[in-house]
């Protein structure tokens, strides 16, 4: 069955060579060395050490195939255990062209996600010409923030387009509706896991990210009044269901199982 949505997340680390060729030219830094001292300074300015997107490259990109009837039908990591940029970026846009362009649906992914692939087709020579409908009528190009069939970014809605801040994130989002949520690995630590050469690990948090992104997705379509509130709820029990079925060879679906809860339903209690 054709996707209608994409379902998705990103988790990048730093480009080394790019930080020493910008922020230390002439100095001889090896790239591992130029990202610990731009983190270090990160830190001490802003107690923060998330190096910007523009220094950034895609390393895992996870993707949840999702039917017009909301249904979770497959869930795939790009360019799953060799981890190549270019390649990762050429999947994720060739493949939105191949699938007739489904609407994309991330959380904060306005921000930060759309910006680093789009700036990751540029570094590597992605053409996205249906992307990038920059002679379209601007309320109908892709990019355009209020565009939510082509990109649907649930934290836009869920702030009013940025009117208010959404303190607690996806993590937030995912727990008010039982479950996981963050757990092991957290975003910030995706840069060590990568200097220690714990892709997969990456690829596994990505996965859960996206996981609990889809939960979200689907609280939010009846929100918009896309679906009752029973059919979301069977709607998770297949899902969980798909997770169980796929556990044995995943082990992000093991942990997320580990970890699932279920949403506490006040209207039963009134029934009660």
């Amino acid at each position: 069955m054709q996707p209608r949505f994409f379902v998705f997340d990103i988790e990048s680390v730093a480009d080394g060579e790019l930080v020493s060729s910008v922020r230390y030219p002439g100095e001889g830094l090896g790239p591992e060395e130029a990202v610990a001292r731009y983190r270090a300074e990160l830190m001490e300015r802003y107690k923060n050490d998330f190096i910007p997107y523009t220094f950034q490259k895609p390393v895992s990109v996870v993707v949840a195939k999702v039917s017009a009837d909301y249904r979770l039908r497959e869930l795939v990591a790009l360019d799953e255990g060799h981890y190549r940029s270019h390649i990762i970026t050429n999947k994720f846009w060739q493949g939105w062209e191949a699938y007739d362009r489904p609407t994309l649906v991330s959380f904060n992914g306005r921000t930060f996600d759309i910006p680093l692939m789009e700036l990751a087709a540029f570094r590597y020579g992605v053409s996205c010409p249906g992307w990038f409908d920059v002679h379209g009528k601007s309320y109908e190009q892709p990019r355009n923030r209020y565009n939510i069939d082509a990109h649907l970014d649930l934290h836009d809605q869920l702030t009013n387009f940025g009117a208010v801040r959404f303190t607690g994130g996806l993590n937030l989002a995912a727990t008010m509706l039982g479950k996981p949520g963050k757990m092991a690995v957290q975003g910030h630590m995706v840069q060590d896991l990568f200097d220690e050469g714990k892709l997969d690990e990456i690829n596994d948090y990505c996965r859960c990210d996206v996981l609990d992104t889809y939960f979200v997705f689907l609280r939010c379509a009846v929100l918009f009044g896309k679906l009752k509130l029973e059919d979301e709820h069977r709607i998770i029990d297949e899902t969980h269901e798909f997770l169980q079925q796929r556990a044995d060879d995943s082990p992000a679906f093991r942990q997320y199982l580990e970890h699932w809860g279920n949403w506490h339903n006040p209207w039963e209690d009134e029934s009660a």
